[in-house]
């Protein structure tokens, strides 16, 4: 069983009689976590054992039946009653109504019980195993109770299990109590993978919510679905439907509710949002009464009085309270609850449109006023959806769109749900969106064109055919745009992303182009975006200064659209850390449901950022999360450009041969697709890697290769590769070219982008000057201001000014390697800290090397699964080759990083490559001289 090792263990003890003191245990749970499930394994588990199983379980119809659940645990029994004395031979008799006479009194009863089963025991171990313990009728329980307390010296076990809170009988067994909880949620998934591995990603994540980790939920939700809706190329329902078996388990408590108990529930279900003060003046209760009791006293929901806030137990419940009512029953519901919220006009607009039965264009102009404005403005509107604001704007489009009397507003409002799907994590809708909403006099094509580049980009990165599509979308929006038309900045952001990672000129100039269709002032963040990467030296301080004022207008909690462009602006100007927190703050409120593909590069810019300042840990951990989001949500674009960046990460810390392997992974996913960017990238970390193990020819040849010209430029990642260009060229003995290379980075002004490039173009001075000029430009470039905000950079010009000084036989040499060493070795550059080491051995100076010893041993799992990691594959790989889930790979190497004495994956092979020589020596024994 899928997460259930811990209980299986407890149960097996029990069956092993390893605790006589306590020979019972009850397993306590909510409906369908799998408590039968368990007893159903104890039993088959205990019958291969040897031991004889007897099962019994509570029928509604048989409660009021004395010794009903007697019967039937014992009745495979009733030939050994022959072995007892008479009297008990009587009684059991009576039982199993077998024999003449009134039922017996439970202390004969009990007795007589205790007797057949320790007669029985004497064969062989006896199991009693019981389901729905509190729905036994009130003798048998009794009788069991007695029992329970007295087969501590016999080999018998009791094994029970009950719904959580309700007690009933339970109290007169003194049982251990075992709480199954809901499935983790690596559990969950592993579960819902190997039943239903179809799934869409859309799907999957629907399922997974609304199961909350409840197994029976994980593997009957996607029965009651279509095979197209499974795939996620039929839109699901509000609510779930639910089998015969979860409408059972979840709604078997709601229909002996009074009435108006069961109106609250329903109008509470409908609208998770409101509060218990909505509810009241909804059903029109008197003051002072609580309609709601009854279902608290059921353990049906909660509420918090302080708060205002009603939650159930568990969501299915929710949806099973919905699908018992019938559709009058719900109109009814809907329409009281917006009568009762003129207040909260997005909420009301909601009910009514679900209580509308036919085309309505005032309510389906009102749900999409709501729906625009909670995506424009990251305002929580509509309803307390499992999808965050975006998400819910997206649905209240649909909806808008089926009230639409017209066709040119419908075919207008599902192209706007398509568009904002793309950005959800719902992109396996985007396509039947589209097909929907036609093609007419009203269809906003540009915005139809920019909704499938977005969907060309993000999953399958073909940015060639988005820019085509884009070029067309602007040349149908052609009339001077306002700022407020957010048909044409959707298109504008969508040719944004194409701009961002194609180094052509082609989609910037026609970003350009649409720009200047609008007011100066308009469209800031984009205006920003395109000057930090296509101009950032003729006015880098204007922009600089522009972004500062624009990341200080937003509002607290702004519009992810509005600060995504910001934050590549800021990336690529080297100013993010000034405002990660807005970045992190939009990231936590959007990561569950809200804009899914703007956390996502979020996400990636945080991890770029992190690296540049040293914080190489933080940043794989931004990415992996990053990596899973998009993952889960279909953005494959985005997670190869996460990957493109880790290889750099892999370079940095001297793991030349994962950086390779990742390198070669991005270059041909991005080469036939013309993402040059992140070829850039790519080779970028092939530079590095080269250059950490000295192989400097390979290092020049690669740092080439990302600009044909071989020259520096402003663009990215151009501008920060400055210095790696230098380097090589001159390690290679190409001086004059590297000095070329030198006064071309000054023609274009790269320093003037930001601190650290002005680092970075006075590091590569110093590397190209001959040996008498470079000792001054060393130590200028070592006193700019702000230089040692970006230890990477710093430390490299403070190796390379140590490694002159040893040259020249300076005393002062020892003081910029120590330097160098330090840094490397706290943000963990492995390669060049070796380097650093070895230059400080020669001016005499001696410093331990190599990795820590591990801590403790692994695992045979542990060792697979580390194994597997230090070779490049993916959490979700490594899964699959050991059926595994991607979420419990995470989980093993989140552990057995301390026990090799590392903090992150890049550390792997150098660390099981030393556990492996620790392990050869010490079977070596000690050297004997």
């Amino acid at each position: 069983m899928v997460g259930r090792a811990a209980e299986l263990e407890l149960i097996d003890s029990l069956s092993a009689g390893c605790d006589a003191d306590r020979p019972g245990l009850l397993l306590r749970g909510g409906p369908g976590v799998g408590k039968t499930a368990l007893l159903d394994v104890a039993a088959a588990r205990a019958v291969a054992a040897g031991t004889r199983v007897l099962r019994a379980s509570a029928a509604e119809f048989e409660a009021e039946m004395d010794y009903s659940a007697l019967h039937q645990l014992l009745y495979p029994l009733r030939r050994h009653a022959e072995r007892l004395a008479g009297h008990h031979r009587d009684v059991v008799d009576r039982i199993f109504g077998l024999a003449p006479g009134l039922p017996p009194d439970p202390l004969a009863a009990a007795t007589a019980v205790l007797a057949l089963l320790g007669e029985v025991a004497v064969e062989r171990p006896l199991l009693m195993v019981a389901d729905d313990v509190p729905g036994m009728d009130r003798a048998s329980a009794t009788a069991l109770g007695f029992v329970v307390r007295r087969i501590g010296g016999h080999p018998i076990g009791f094994l029970g299990a009950a719904r959580t809170r309700g007690d009933g009988m339970c109290g007169q067994l003194d049982l251990a109590v075992r709480e199954i909880e809901p499935l983790a949620e690596p559990e969950a998934v592993e579960l819902l993978d190997g039943r239903w591995p179809e799934l869409g990603p859309s799907v999957r994540r629907r399922v997974l919510a609304e199961a909350a980790g409840n197994p029976l939920a994980l593997r009957e939700l996607p029965k009651e679905l279509s095979s197209r809706q499974r795939s996620g190329h039929l839109p699901l329902p509000a609510l779930l439907p639910l089998s015969g078996r979860l409408e059972a388990a979840f709604a078997s408590a709601v229909g002996g509710l009074p009435a108006p108990t069961r109106t609250a529930l329903l109008m509470a279900a409908l609208d998770p949002g409101i509060g218990r003060a909505v509810i009241r003046r909804a059903a029109g209760e008197a003051e002072g009464s609580d309609a709601l009791a009854p279902a608290r006293e059921a353990d049906l929901l909660q509420v918090d009085a302080r708060a205002d806030r009603i939650t159930f137990r568990h969501r299915l419940t929710r949806a099973a309270i919905v699908h018992l009512a019938c559709p009058g029953e719900r109109r009814r519901a809907h329409l009281a609850l917006a009568a009762a919220l003129t207040d909260v006009p997005e909420r009301r607009a909601w009910h009514l449109a679900e209580a509308a039965t036919g085309p309505d264009e005032t309510l389906a102009r009102a749900l999409d006023e709501t729906a625009l404005a909670a995506w424009r403005h990251g305002e929580p509107g509509l309803s307390d959806r499992p999808r965050g604001a975006a998400s819910a704007a997206v649905a209240a489009l649909v909806r808008a769109g089926e009230l639409s009397p017209h066709p040119g507003d419908r075919s207008r409002r599902l192209v706007e749900a398509a568009y904002l799907a793309t950005f959800t994590g719902q992109l396996d809708h985007v396509p039947r969106l589209l097909a929907d909403a036609g093609h007419g006099d009203g269809t906003p094509t540009g915005l139809a064109f920019a909704a499938t580049a977005h969907l060309l980009t993000h999953d399958e990165g073909d940015i060639d055919a988005a820019h085509r599509l884009l070029t067309r979308a602007l040349d149908d929006n052609a009339a001077t745009a306002t700022a407020d038309d957010w048909h044409h900045y959707g298109t504008l952001y969508a040719l944004l992303l194409v701009s961002l990672y194609a180094l052509r000129p082609e989609p910037w100039q026609l970003l350009k182009t649409a720009l200047d269709r609008f007011e100066p002032t308009a469209m800031t963040s984009i205006r920003l975006c395109y000057e930090a990467y296509v101009d950032p030296t003729t006015a880098s301080d204007a922009v600089r200064k522009g972004l500062a004022d624009a990341f200080a207008q937003l509002p607290a909690d702004p519009a992810p659209w509005e600060l995504i462009p910001l934050a590549f602006a800021a990336v690529a100007m080297d100013a993010l850390s000034d405002h990660r927190y807005v970045v992190a703050r939009m990231i936590e409120r959007e990561r569950d449901g809200g804009a899914i593909a703007m956390v996502v590069p979020a996400l990636m810019l945080l991890c770029h950022d992190s690296y540049v300042h040293g914080r190489w840990d933080e940043g794989e951990r931004l990415a992996q999360e990053g990596l899973e989001l998009a993952a889960a949500h279909g953005y494959r674009f985005w997670g190869r450009q996460i990957r493109a960046l880790l290889a750099s990460g892999a370079a940095l810390r001297g793991d030349a041969d994962l950086a390779r392997t990742r390198s070669e992974e991005a270059t041909t996913w991005a080469a036939p697709r013309g993402i040059e960017v992140t070829e850039a990238y790519a080779r970028a970390a092939r530079h590095l890697a080269a250059m950490g193990q000295g192989d400097y020819e390979e290092a020049y040849v690669q740092v080439g290769r990302i600009d044909p010209s071989g020259a520096p430029n402003a663009g990215i990642p151009g501008r920060w590769l400055v210095l790696n260009l230098v380097e090589a060229a001159v390690r290679t003995g190409r001086i004059d070219e590297a000095r070329e290379q030198v006064a071309a980075a000054r023609t274009a002004g790269i320093r003037r982008i930001s601190s650290r490039t002005a680092l970075i173009c006075a590091g590569a001075e110093a590397v190209a000057a001959d040996e008498h000029g470079a000792g001054p430009l060393f130590e200028a470039a070592l006193a700019l201001p702000h230089a040692a905000r970006w230890p990477w950079e710093h430390a490299r010009i403070q190796l390379a000014y140590g490694q002159w000084l040893r040259r020249t036989r300076d005393h002062h040499a020892r003081r910029y390697l120590s330097a160098a060493l330090e840094t490397f070795d706290r943000i963990g550059a492995t390669a060049m800290a070796q380097r650093a080491r070895n230059e400080l051995r020669a001016t005499g100076v001696v410093t331990p090397s190599g990795p820590a010893a591990p801590a403790a041993a692994l695992t045979v799992q542990e060792r697979q699964i580390a194994e597997l990691a230090a070779v490049g594959l993916t959490n979700r790989q490594i899964g699959e080759r050991l059926f595994l889930s991607h979420r419990t790979v995470g989980s093993h190497l989140h552990r057995l990083y301390p026990k090799l004495g590392i903090t992150s994956r890049a550390a792997l092979r150098a660390a099981l490559e030393a556990m492996s020589s620790g392990a050869t020596a010490r079977s070596a024994g000690p050297a004997v001289p």
